[in-house]
């Protein structure tokens, strides 16, 4: 019992009031914890040394991300809106010599896999095709426990510190006073936030370009962005970057075309992926590794463990060591696709961590998330979640708890169970952390090895075609313009400015502020072949939508000889008319028509064909929908192709005022435009095929008047 008069507490409190008035006229906010603990730092993580691993006693960063990790229910706080398959993944031959985990040893046996896509900013109902980095997580199911390789389509990320993360993930959600803008980085807290964090530079170049556009997740890259280790049996280590390469290439759309599918699909990818694998039409992507010598870790002018960097593939080449085949689809959405808890943690002996600050942070995070996404700490028990081999430990009770444990030991060491469960003294399938030396003070500071924001940067600039330059400098346009405050447009251009002068100043050019005078920092020149999408492979049209352009009166042999062209070389041709039901050939045989222009659009589709039949395209020509389709399509650059009467529509829809010109019986055309007028469909139908596995053409980007 206090032995104070209650005057006395009286005048305490009425102290305290004042000193919190005190505090809060003081100019600016000093941070703090919740706790109201003032942090020298709220920019790097407590690490053993400036290279050294995070440590668990960082309560400054425990408390931030612990609270960011808390901050919705139920819903993924990133990576919300996904979509995922089942399939299996085979290693190629035995990589025994660099790591000793089983599922990369047998190439007889196919592992289990589950792998969901997503995009990361929008919420569960935001459309897919917005610009953003796209998840790509795989869960192997192995004899040895789960192993997830929890990564995304692009090889670097925005922040060397997962301390940052809630910082970034904040900047970049919509504003908190009017929940605006959803899903997208155009307005000022994201670029306010970026244009002070130089390191983010790499990663603004990758997400400005056609990587944030991707044409389907089938036609996607996959990075685990992070290095890993490879340990063998004898315990020697390697350094390790996975990639994941699509066997049908990594395409894109073009901005104009994803902001139409907004509102024509929302669910485009998502539609993409389900109807694929519904098809027979398996996604197949291979692995590669990218394996550096724990005595080269410090031979390259980076830091290997920086997040921000990639390790250029004419330095280290990628091998690939296996493929994996999705082929079936979820059965359930919720039970598996929004269930499935994927953790970077989740690791099986032969493959470890390094000490990349932001993969440390990424080990904490993701256990944190799902204990309050999925109920508790039971989550392992959910179906798609379980490991395929048997799980024995001492974990008892808890939320939605489903096992049911026999006997009266949960301890250990025990004697009335026999020891059990007990770790193997062989040492036969344990887990055993790599034995890495680590020495130095604790301290809250980076690597002066992590200080080089801009030279890889510059790299990805230079290695771009020129069309991807100019989509990055529309995408700049685009996004700073959306920037209210001038101030935060500035800083961008002088960050740009030290990417590259030249691009500074075309981007200078579409936001409103001067063009920057002199070159800060002059081009190094160097370029990666692998950084460009336009070195992806284009020989083949497999799975790529088509779309016949036809009314009644269509020339029915023009349409079905192309019609089957196109899927004997694995494309999906689809009719497109005014209404649904059937239309009517010249020669009075019907034909079912798959989608009308109402619900489809040029959008949805790779490439156009329209066959002869004087009828048809006389009713087409007065269909303003038919005329836009065309328009649409060759405003994106994609295949086009016309027989017969057909030329004739392409000249009634103003194509003509773009160099279309009958010459000799064909059509002299921008690439990518296959006509005849007198000869046959099988005169232009393998030019057709090649010039729709090109993906797009994007000379007629040149052209002062495209219509649509």
């Amino acid at each position: 019992m206090s032995d104070r008069n209650p005057d006395e507490r009286h005048i305490d409190e009425g102290s305290k009031d004042r000193q919190l008035e005190t505090f809060r006229r003081e100019p600016g906010e000093y941070l703090t914890t919740n706790q109201g603990l003032q942090v020298d730092s709220t920019d790097n993580s407590l690490k053993v040394g400036e290279r050294g691993p995070t440590l668990l006693e960082d309560f400054h960063f425990r408390e931030k991300m612990n609270h960011f990790d808390h901050e919705r229910i139920p819903e993924r706080v990133v990576h919300a809106r996904g979509s995922a398959a089942h399939g299996y993944f085979q290693v190629y031959e035995s990589m025994a010599e660099y790591t000793k985990a089983k599922f990369l040893q047998d190439p007889a046996v196919k592992t289990p896999v589950f792998v969901r896509f997503s995009t990361v900013v929008g919420f569960r109902g935001s459309a897919d095709t917005v610009r953003d980095v796209r998840g790509f997580a795989t869960k192997f199911y192995t004899e040895d426990g789960v192993y997830d390789l929890v990564g995304n389509n692009m090889p670097v990320f925005f922040i060397q510190d997962a301390i940052k993360f809630p910082d970034l993930v904040h900047a970049i959600k919509p504003e908190p006073h009017n929940e605006i803008p959803q899903a997208s980085a155009a307005h000022d807290t994201f670029w306010d936030f970026i244009s002070l964090m130089p390191e983010s530079m790499h990663m603004i170049m990758w997400v400005l370009s056609d990587r944030a556009l991707p044409r389907s997740y089938r036609m996607m890259d996959g990075f685990g962005v992070h290095t890993f280790r490879f340990v063998n049996e004898q315990g020697k280590a390697s350094f390790v970057k996975f990639h994941w390469k699509p066997l049908l290439g990594a395409h894109s759309l073009v901005w104009d075309e994803v902001q139409k599918l907004g509102g024509k699909d929302p669910d485009f990818n998502r539609r993409d992926l389900w109807e694929a694998i519904e098809m027979g039409d398996y996604p197949e992507y291979e692995l590669g590794v990218q394996i550096v010598p724990e005595a080269d870790e410090f031979k390259f002018d980076f830091d290997i463990l920086d997040a921000t960097k990639i390790i250029p593939e004419e330095l280290v080449p990628v091998r690939p060591i296996g493929k994996m085949v999705l082929n079936r689809n979820p059965d359930n959405f919720f039970a598996e696709t929004e269930q499935v808890a994927y953790s970077p943690g989740h690791i099986v002996p032969g493959i470890d961590f390094s000490n990349d600050p932001l993969l440390q942070g990424r080990l904490f995070s993701y256990l944190d998330t799902q204990l309050i996404r999925l109920g508790g700490p039971n989550f392992a028990e959910i179906p798609i979640n379980r490991p395929v081999c048997p799980v024995h430990n001492n974990q008892r009770d808890g939320y939605v708890r489903q096992t049911i444990n026999k006997g009266r030991v949960s301890y250990s060491p025990n004697s009335l169970g026999g020891g059990c469960p007990m770790a193997d003294p062989n040492n036969l399938r344990t887990y055993t952390h790599y034995a890495e030396k680590v020495e130095g003070h604790k301290i809250r500071q980076r690597s002066e090895s992590f200080q080089d924001h801009f030279s890889q940067a510059t790299l990805f600039w230079n290695s771009l075609s020129a069309a991807e330059k100019e989509h990055l400098i529309s995408a700049a346009h685009f996004e700073l313009g959306k920037v209210e405050t001038r101030e935060i447009r500035q800083r961008m251009i002088d960050l740009f400015n030290r990417i590259d002068h030249e691009f500074a100043k075309r981007v200078a050019r579409g936001v409103g502020v001067p063009e920057p005078t002199e070159e800060v920092v002059k081009n190094h020149g160097r370029t990666s072949a692998a950084l460009s999408l336009e070195n992806s492979p284009k020989d083949s049209i497999k799975t790529r939508q088509i779309a016949i352009l036809a009314a009644d009166g269509f020339d029915r042999s023009q349409l079905m000889e192309m019609k089957q062209a196109l899927k004997d070389a694995g494309a999906m041709p689809q009719i497109v008319s005014k209404f649904k039901g059937t239309i009517k050939s010249a020669d009075g045989q019907e034909l079912e028509v798959d989608k009308t222009f109402l619900t489809s659009g040029s959008v949805l589709y790779d490439a156009v064909y329209v066959p002869g039949g004087q009828q048809s395209i006389e009713t087409l020509k007065m269909q303003g929908d038919a005329i836009h389709f065309l328009n649409e399509a060759f405003r994106h650059g994609k295949a086009i192709a016309a027989a017969g009467e057909g030329v004739d529509l392409l000249l009634a829809s103003n194509l003509a005022g773009v160099e279309l010109a009958e010459q000799n019986g064909r059509m002299a055309a921008d690439k990518g435009v296959v006509t005849t007028r007198h000869g046959t469909v099988g005169d232009v139908t393998g030019e057709f095929i090649q010039a729709i596995a090109q993906h797009r053409h994007w000379t007629r980007e040149q052209k002062e008047r495209v219509p649509a």
